[in-house]
């Protein structure tokens, strides 16, 4: 089983080639594709990434302009090769030596979805209090109008079957990429494992980049995406084993493990 990270870059440059060399040195029993997107850096980001992909082989994506987080996932969805999808910020906040345990629920074929949550009684760390109660109170939004229950909706550690990442209409720039992919979840019958994970947050002067404005925009995203988009537009071509109208025992039972 192949697994495509794909890491969006914005403006990281005190801690960038540390967080690589962590990122490629943390062990992983799946085979790896690495996809950094530049979502054009001002500091000396994309110039860290140029020299550390001479030494590493991973993909350089770079956008011309700054168009968002939501953009530079989108782009690197269209180029990942693997049988999985995940989502890497490119900084501390995030352990990745919880990734073999994220992708481990896969050797399951029932499991299409796999959610890493901050919140979880598990996962063992102290919360920001302001971003703690946003989340929360977005998840619990989102749990409302989706259907879906979910402890921790807003987390970057979400892994995808790639097909069904694939398949989805994205249209979200900024940070509305994690509603709105759970909203679409939503509209199928793909099926979500959630497991604690580590977590580390950072303050705005480490370089924390979502705002209150984003906050507010999540409040339209969420009734947006649930509400007024239907599955035909919310999705190219949903593959035929996501249909909330397919049998669900059709699936084998279980797959390689990862």
């Amino acid at each position: 089983m192949k697994l495509s990270t794909i890491v969006p870059v914005y403006n990281e440059q005190r801690h960038l080639e540390e967080v690589i060399r962590f990122l490629f040195a943390t062990p992983c029993p799946a085979e790896r594709e690495w996809i950094f997107v530049d979502d054009c850096s001002t500091d000396g980001s994309v110039g860290i990434l140029r020299r550390l992909q001479k030494e590493f082989g991973f993909l350089l994506l770079e956008q011309k302009t700054n168009q968002g987080k939501g953009t530079a996932i989108r782009r690197g969805v269209q180029h990942a090769t693997g049988d999985l999808i995940l989502i890497q910020d490119a900084d501390f906040e995030y352990d990745p030596r919880d990734i073999p345990a994220l992708i481990a629920p896969f050797a399951d074929a029932q499991i299409d979805v796999v959610y890493g949550s901050r919140f979880k009684h598990n996962a063992p760390q102290v919360h920001r209090t302001y971003h703690y109660f946003v989340n929360h109170f977005l998840t619990v939004l989102s749990n409302l109008f989706s259907g879906i229950y979910l402890t921790d909706m807003e987390t970057c550690y979400k892994v995808f079957r790639a097909d069904l990442l694939k398949s989805m209409n994205l249209t979200s720039k900024r940070f509305g990429f994690e509603i709105e992919v759970t909203a679409f979840i939503a509209k199928t019958s793909a099926r979500i494992f959630e497991i604690g994970i580590h977590y580390y947050p950072r303050t705005y002067i480490q370089g924390k980049k979502i705002s209150w404005k984003d906050g507010v925009a999540a409040l339209f995203h969420l009734v947006h995406y649930n509400f007024f988009v239907s599955r035909e537009k919310a999705f190219k071509q949903l593959p035929v084993r996501y249909s909330p109208e397919a049998p669900r025992l059709l699936r084998p039972s279980s797959s390689v493990t990862p």
